[in-house]
């Protein structure tokens, strides 16, 4: 997730769901209600789509809406199709999420700050799209040094993995020497982007692959970049909070815009013209 560190769930949510272990586990056609009038919910294994409404999800921890299932390509598809991603770590089940406000960057409001323009214009990095999403995700799995453990567990990276493969989850990429050095990566249904996480090995690298990643969508005429969760990174270019029901009425118009999965490349014309500008488009062309 993009506006979230590679950290482990903080402590108050891993008791909360330490709780919801206690319970009896049920594994009917409908989603279990572990308290009948708020969230989580257990999810039905035998439904890959069937996800409570994104109103239930609790407000301490902001967004908890449900547990269990999978990560199966048609549930992680249904889950971000409405708001909702999966976030947990190794010791527990799959947790599934919907915060409220959600952090988004609408690309044309991208914000690029005067430094990093001339870092733009340096071209210290040499980007790519979707050449070594294995690599990234790997990377970005990796702990950070303050923090203890990772969100990112190997059955999500495969579940993602999987993904790409398919077409649905995209990298991008920044080489310094032949040499992966950042990134970041993500899902993208219909002209919505929606992030997971990114890494950078060296200064500025993950910075110059969101910005290029933005323009490009930008190009491409996407509506919306989902951030997940408030950051000072992510809000120092462009990202703002919204309602959680504004963001889904956005998802219900940018969502349905049809887009075959494809493998993505940078336009090199748009890299060019980002080199020379420092990261401003004069024109944009579908």
């Amino acid at each position: 997730m993009l506006g979230k560190s590679g950290s482990l769930l903080p402590t108050p949510v891993r008791i909360l769901v330490s709780f919801i272990l206690s319970l009896p586990f049920y594994s009917g056609a409908i989603p279990y209600i572990v308290n009948p009038m708020t969230a989580p919910y257990w999810l039905d294994l035998a439904n890959p789509e069937l996800f409570p409404d994104v109103a239930l999800a609790l407000r301490d921890p902001d967004g908890l809406l449900a547990v269990g299932g999978d990560l199966s390509e048609a549930r992680l598809l249904a889950a971000y199709r409405r708001g909702i991603f999966p976030w947990y770590s190794d010791d527990q089940p799959i947790l599934w999420w919907s915060p409220d406000p959600r952090l988004v960057l609408f690309p044309e409001r991208l914000h690029i700050s005067r430094s990093l323009k001339k870092t733009l214009k340096k071209a210290p990095f040499d980007l790519s799209m979707d050449q070594a999403f294995d690599q990234v995700i790997l990377a970005c799995s990796e702990p950070r040094a303050d923090q203890p453990g990772t969100w990112i567990t190997e059955e999500m990276r495969l579940a993602y993995e999987r993904l790409h493969q398919a077409g649905h989850a995209h990298s991008v990429e920044c080489w310094q020497d032949n040499k992966l050095v950042g990134g970041l990566y993500g899902i993208a249904i219909g002209k919505v982007f929606f992030g997971e996480s990114m890494f950078s090995r060296v200064n500025n690298a993950s910075k110059l692959a969101f910005v290029s990643l933005t323009r490009q969508l930008q190009q491409w005429q996407f509506g919306l970049i989902d951030c997940q969760v408030e950051s000072a990174h992510l809000n120092s270019l462009g990202a703002s909070p919204i309602r959680r029901s504004e963001f889904i009425q956005y998802l219900n118009v940018f969502c349905e815009i049809k887009t075959p999965p494809t493998t993505w490349q940078f336009d090199p014309a748009l890299l060019e013209q980002l080199q020379k500008t420092g990261g401003i488009l004069d024109t944009l062309t579908a």
